[in-house]
């Protein structure tokens, strides 16, 4: 069911935010983000490329039609922003729409002192009893979410964002927040069973009503949408503000203790810890090997690799290998070298690609005739001269962004560049890897 249009279609029972704990609201706000900024931007870029996408769409089952179309619709007519503003605005409604009406629709449904047939309270036992949130642009929680949502949702538009909390704060008094009235008939599911039941007829009124009112496709030809694959570890991208914050709230709604943001991390990035009793035993094998460092031991075979097998049990030791040595002109060097190279001069300037190429040529007397940062190749000299003369003045940022079309994280301290090199009798050898530093 609906309990708004402008709001989420709920795909499990309302009610499970009140019996899940911690756990289950930080799996609430994963599916959350996925519905916000992942599914619904797949959705319209398939509307617009793909011919078939409503043919395919009317063949799924149950109600994931209505689901889907319901999504595209909204991203592309209802709720699709134009500027930074209004998607603080969609962010703000939302926030209103999650942690304020939706709970109060559920009140309205089932109030607090409701019995079941048999006298028990309704609200009882792993049930508890949500009550709505009053939004307040002063609450730090309140306007993490705003902030993280609204970024998010501009990030999927191609639209840009800001961490100014002021300037955010300034623009959500600008937004009109529609008075919210709890309606009379709205069907709440309140089991699996219930859910799956409903699940097996649509409404095909409002499907007709979608089908007629979204845009023709090949008037959207130049519109994109910028679906967001979750990313837990990187601390700039707002995945984790969100996540922290919405869930945090649902847990208000339902008088659930907060996680903290590690806490939250873990549950949202499915990490499963591993057995204390094997954490511990691979904890003491790693310290004596360290004791052996910290006591300077230089001989190989002091030291040992382990194996070890709880079940069995097994342990198993053995002495580990020397890396293999290579060199050029004098220089030795093993897989634990790299060359250092600092990107950035104290004075802010980057260093260019033509800069890059003339500093090993003086410095270490090699040539480089291909280099390279993971699959992506910068520079090559059989490259065509026109896309060499466009490369040599560029800096290397710039040159790796444009190349591998991703952007460079803000979390990225330094680039790992492969080179192949000549020497001075231009016969081709082996060297390091370089640890390139832009922050």
């Amino acid at each position: 069911m609906y309990m708004d249009r402008r709001c989420v279609y709920y795909r499990k029972p309302l009610l499970e935010s009140g019996t899940l704990g911690t756990k289950g609201n930080v799996q609430w706000a994963r599916d959350e983000f996925e519905g916000l900024f992942k599914q619904p931007a797949e959705s319209v870029n398939q509307y617009i490329s793909d011919p078939k996408f409503m043919e395919r769409t009317l063949k799924l089952p149950g109600t994931q039609p209505l689901e889907v179309l319901e999504a595209v619709n909204k991203s592309l007519v209802s709720e699709r922003p134009r500027s930074w503003a209004d998607c603080v605005g969609w962010a703000c409604r939302h926030w209103h729409c999650q942690y304020s009406n939706n709970i109060r629709q559920l009140l309205h449904n089932f109030p607090p002192h409701q019995k079941t047939n048999s006298g028990t309270l309704f609200w009882s036992g792993p049930k508890r009893c949500p009550h709505p949130l009053t939004f307040d642009d002063s609450n730090p929680l309140h306007m993490d979410y705003i902030v993280a949502a609204a970024n998010l949702f501009a990030q999927t538009y191609g639209i840009t964002g800001t961490r100014d909390v002021g300037a955010v704060a300034e623009l959500l008094h600008q937004v009109q927040v529609p008075e919210f009235t709890p309606k009379s008939g709205v069907r709440i599911h309140i089991s699996d069973q219930e859910l799956q039941n409903a699940n097996a007829s649509v409404d095909d009124s409002r499907l007709e009503e979608l089908k007629s009112s979204l845009p023709n496709p090949e008037d959207q030809q130049s519109f994109r949408m910028y679906p967001i694959d979750f990313e837990k570890d990187d601390d700039t991208n707002f995945h984790m503000d969100f996540i922290v914050a919405a869930s945090n709230l649902r847990a208000e709604n339902y008088d659930i203790p907060p996680a903290d943001r590690h806490k939250s991390k873990l549950i949202a990035g499915k990490i499963i810890p591993a057995i204390a009793t094997t954490t511990a035993a691979v904890v003491g094998l790693v310290c004596l090997e360290l004791y052996k460092v910290v006591q300077g031991h230089k001989q190989l075979e002091s030291y040992k690799n382990g194996f070890l097998n709880l079940a069995l049990p097994f342990f198993g030791f053995s002495e580990p290998i020397a890396c293999p040595r290579n060199k050029y002109y004098d220089i030795e060097w093993t897989l634990w070298d790299r060359f250092e190279v600092q990107g950035v001069q104290p004075s802010g300037e980057e260093m260019t690609l033509r800069q890059f190429l003339a500093y090993f040529k003086s410095e270490h007397r090699l040539e480089i005739t291909m280099l390279s940062q993971g699959v992506s190749m910068l520079y090559s000299f059989f490259m065509p001269p026109a896309k060499l003369r466009e490369r040599h003045d560029q800096p290397m940022t710039e040159i790796v962004t444009k190349v591998s079309k991703k952007k460079i994280g803000r979390h990225v301290k330094a680039l790992v560049f492969e080179l192949c090199c000549n020497d001075d009798s231009e016969c081709d050898i082996e060297v390091p890897y370089v640890r390139y530093t832009i922050r």
